[in-house]
Order: structure tokens, then C-alpha cells, then sequence
């Protein structure tokens, strides 16, 4: 199977610093990103994390935008402009910065949640909260109750 898929809480270290889990870590590989791309979600107090995968299906969502339209240009700033290259040092740890850390309520957890191409960054706290409502929205749309959403990168 590739893709990002399940879930690892990790600890923060004194520096700031978490481990990746190794099975994210050998996800990257694959895909030849060297380091972590991320931005925070759209939707949800949560950073968006992965690599070539990721950018990919941003570059084909911002290609269905004229590139001269505020639609794009938002769309741009908010995959782009609020976005982070991290490395991933040899002991496959990242260093949270400050604005990701502030952004998604980390302190001294995370918790990594695979998504298939992409994986979130959450503090576990609100991963159990969002967990509880994906497991209630996912019953709901295989009952085929759910009202319809927007899809998005």
C-alpha cells in the first residue's frame, strides 16, 4: 500500500523537535521529497504535511483557477504563501516552528494522521475531538444522511 495512512502520537523534545514516524518518513522517500512541505489546513486547526503527492494535487487544483483572478491569488497565498519547507534531520525529527505550533495548539504532543497523499499534524486533544466527528460524519455518508461537502487539497 503507499500513502500516508494511520495514526502516531509523538512528544515534543526540549528543542522543539518531534520525530516523524518512520512509515510517514519512508512515505517521502518514495516520492522523492527530501524534507516535509506543509501548510495549515484549510479547514480545520491542523497543518497539511507531505511532498511531491501533495504539491501535485495543489498544482492540479490551482490549475483549474485563472491565474489572474483573487480566487487563484488566495488560493496561491494560502497553499504557498503560508506554507513551510521543513527538514527532516538524520535522526528523522523536524523542528515545529512557531507558527505551526500556534496555528494547530501544539505543546508538547503531536499526533500524525495519514490522509493517503497527505498527512495532518494535529495536537492529539483535537485529533481525538475531529477523530469522533469523521467516525460520525463517515456513518452518516455511507447511510447516505450527510449533507453534501466541497472537496479540497
Amino acid at each position: 500500500m503507499s500513502g500516508f495512512v494511520g495514526n502516531i502520537t509523538n512528544k515534543i523534545d526540549a528543542k522543539g523537535r518531534v520525530s516523524v514516524p518512520a512509515p510517514f518518513r519512508a512515505q517521502l522517500v518514495r516520492d522523492g521529497y527530501e524534507g516535509l512541505y506543509c501548510y495549515p489546513s484549510l479547514d480545520m486547526n491542523a497543518i497539511d504535511a507531505g511532498g511531491y503527492q501533495l504539491l501535485g494535487v495543489i498544482e492540479e487544483k490551482l490549475s483549474s483557477f485563472d491565474p489572474f483572478t483573487e480566487d487563484h491569488d488566495f488560493l496561491s497565498t494560502a497553499f504557498y504563501g503560508m506554507s513551510e519547507a521543513l527538514r527532516i534531520d538524520q535522526d528523522g525529527r523536524i523542528s515545529l516552528t512557531e507558527a505551526i505550533r500556534d496555528y494547530a495548539g501544539i505543546a508538547d504532543q503531536v499526533t500524525f494522521v495519514g490522509q493517503g497523499y497527505k498527512f495532518q499534524i494535529w495536537d492529539p486533544a483535537r485529533f481525538v475531538e475531529h477523530r469522533e466527528e469523521a467516525r460520525r460524519r463517515a456513518q452518516a455518508l455511507r447511510r447516505g444522511t450527510a449533507p453534501q461537502a466541497g472537496g479540497g487539497a
